[in-house]
């Protein structure tokens, strides 16, 4: 392992489920992993520094600096289920470096007798998103059916450009050691960070692991937000296609004049 990991904790944990929720396109992942790990009061276990973070250190509120890393928290949902969540403001900063910290956090969590690898990201589409659908992919088909009935949309071969990053990586890495694992990704403009889409993730989470009382209230406020954000572009974009519309308009009708002097001064 090349990775530094120290442990605050040793918790004895039964057949855990890694949940990764790291950064990623608007931020779904890291917004809906985190609040499910709040959700639940997960405890923080273990820190993870890695040469391949940014070589650099935080200053706190009281300038105690803290090292880039990524931890591992612990909780017990409802149904009894053990949930290592994976939290951090950081990736991998290369490709290679994405690879060897999925690696380190596939070798800890088969330590701990991991039974299954979700992982949460965004779904980029490039334009506003009215009601974001979550998209999945599997480390095998079987999975297939029981995610649809928790409203998750398959696209075949979707989505095209793969899936990038840790998301895409632990889901590959317990592929290759035989455990169960599927990728959760909230359908985003990527434009911003997306609350409304990490909503629809953590709603599936919620019927996955029997939460009930969940409190979505910050959730469904950052949402309208976004709800708002996505009028104002809507607007906007109405305003610059009439703009652009006229602008042609008015070239042709120039262009039209300029033909039509042209063409008397040669008569």
């Amino acid at each position: 392992m090349e990775s530094i990991v120290k442990y605050d904790s040793k918790p004895v944990l039964k057949d855990p489920i890694l949940i990764e929720a790291l950064p990623g396109i608007g931020n779904v992942g890291k917004i809906a992993g985190d609040f499910i790990a709040d959700s639940l009061g997960a405890v923080k276990f273990a820190s993870i520094f890695s040469m391949n973070f940014p070589p650099q250190v935080n200053p706190d509120q009281d300038c105690v600096v803290h090292m880039a890393c990524n931890e591992l928290w612990y909780a017990k949902a409802p149904n009894g289920q053990d949930i290592v969540f994976l939290r951090g403001n950081y990736q991998g900063s290369t490709p290679e470096g994405q690879f060897i910290l999925a690696q380190d956090v596939m070798e800890i969590m088969m330590s701990y007798d991991v039974s299954k690898v979700i992982t949460l990201g965004g779904y980029g589409t490039g334009q506003m998103v009215d009601e974001p659908h979550v998209y999945g992919a599997l480390s095998r088909k079987e999975l297939r059916d029981g995610l649809e009935e928790l409203g998750v949309t398959f696209n075949p071969g979707e989505p095209q450009a793969g899936i990038i990053g840790a998301a895409g990586l632990l889901i590959g890495m317990s592929q290759i050691n035989g455990i169960d694992g599927f990728c959760l990704m909230g359908e985003t403009s990527g434009f911003f960070e997306d609350h409304k889409s990490a909503m629809a993730v953590v709603k599936v989470l919620t019927k996955i692991f029997g939460i009930e009382d969940v409190d979505l209230k910050e959730l469904q406020d950052k949402s309208q937000k976004i709800d708002e954000l996505t009028e104002q572009t809507r607007r906007l974009n109405e305003e610059a296609e009439k703009l652009e519309a006229e602008a042609r308009k008015n070239d042709y009708e120039k262009a039209r004049r300029e033909y039509e002097e042209a063409r008397r001064r040669f008569e």
